[in-house]
């Protein structure tokens, strides 16, 4: 995927998603089905993809190599369902899911978007307008170069800020950057809860579908974790191989777990004794994901307040200042 994420190019991977299993739920073979869809792709970008993905599958390869090998940037979160679904047979389902979990993305990303504008376009303003001496000088004296300077060295550090974001969220970066990021991000509130709980959700959908795939059990969890995108969740299971390995479930081991809530340990554990895993994981799926979008959204409703706040703070910094310096003068003239 690019740098930056648009909600466009979320929904046209939810759609190619959704076209690809609807055909295969119609009973279209894989490679006639990619062929289809290379034909008339969702996206131009997705047209060499699928090319590749049905020539290396002609050679004899699999579905879930062939398509993350012609796809580079293809999520793990992806390729573990992918994998899963295409182990189980049940490879039009997991293709169902990841389009419902791209239209989500694509929702709560233009939600967030929608929000941010008119703060964004404000604290623009509020730049371009303070400090007003700059402004004067522009007018009055026609000074540019000063104004145009200070303007871009207040901008600059906020852009740079958005870009630097947007390079550390990428899913390639090294486990260690990544680790320091969630840990920074987990930290925010609202922000944080919201993060954890959608990588509860994405570690569920890749549990059940690995468990339904017949997946042994670590191997499963390992493959989850990291498909869940959170480096936390995945050291805490690959830490688990001695303890597992001398005869502890994974009931017992999630309830020494801290990075998993008591709720999920008692329901994987009462999915473990009733042997219905997959059905648990697929509830604690639905329960994470709504949850977690539920919080994401609240953090998007309350994300331009916080800037709203910043800006009424800087405002009322520059009138108390242009005030104070005003005040100043009469005094010195008056003396």
């Amino acid at each position: 995927m690019p740098l930056i994420v648009t909600p466009s190019e979320l929904e046209r991977r939810a759609e190619l998603y959704h076209q690809l299993g609807a055909l295969l739920i119609a009973g279209v073979p894989v490679l006639q089905s990619l062929e289809h869809l290379g034909r008339n792709p969702p996206s131009r970008a997705f047209r060499k993809v699928l090319a590749q993905a049905h020539a290396d599958i002609s050679g004899g390869d699999n579905f879930t190599r062939s398509f993350s090998r012609a796809d580079h940037d293809l999520p793990l979160f992806d390729v573990a369902l992918l994998e899963a679904g295409e182990q189980s047979g049940r490879l039009e389902i997991c293709l169902q899911m990841l389009a419902q979990y791209y239209r989500e993305r694509a929702k709560l990303a233009r939600q967030v978007i929608s929000n941010c504008i008119y703060p964004a376009v404000l604290l623009h303003m509020v730049i371009l307008i303070f400090p007003t001496s700059m402004l004067v000088a522009l007018a009055l004296r026609g000074e540019t170069a000063p104004f145009v300077m200070q303007k871009v060295v207040m901008l600059a550090p906020i852009y740079a800020a958005i870009w630097i974001g947007a390079v550390l969220l990428q899913e390639k970066r090294s486990e260690q950057l990544r680790a320091s990021l969630e840990h920074f991000l987990d930290a925010i509130p609202i922000l944080g809860s919201a993060r954890r709980k959608l990588a509860l959700a994405r570690l569920s959908a890749a549990l059940e579908a690995l468990i339904r795939a017949g997946v042994p059990v670590l191997a499963g969890w390992n493959l989850a974790a990291a498909a869940s995108g959170s480096p936390r969740l995945r050291r805490r299971v690959a830490a688990w191989k001695p303890e597992f390995e001398m005869g502890q479930t994974p009931a017992e081991l999630l309830r020494q777990s801290p990075e998993f809530p008591d709720m999920f340990a008692n329901l994987y554990a009462s999915g473990e004794i009733s042997g219905q895993q997959d059905d648990t994981m697929h509830r604690l799926h639905m329960y994470y994901q709504e949850e977690g979008t539920r919080t994401m959204r609240t953090f998007a409703q309350w994300l331009p307040r916080l800037v709203y706040f910043v800006i009424v703070i800087v405002i009322a910094w520059q009138v108390i200042s242009f005030y104070k310096g005003y005040f100043g003068q009469l005094g010195d003239v008056m003396q």
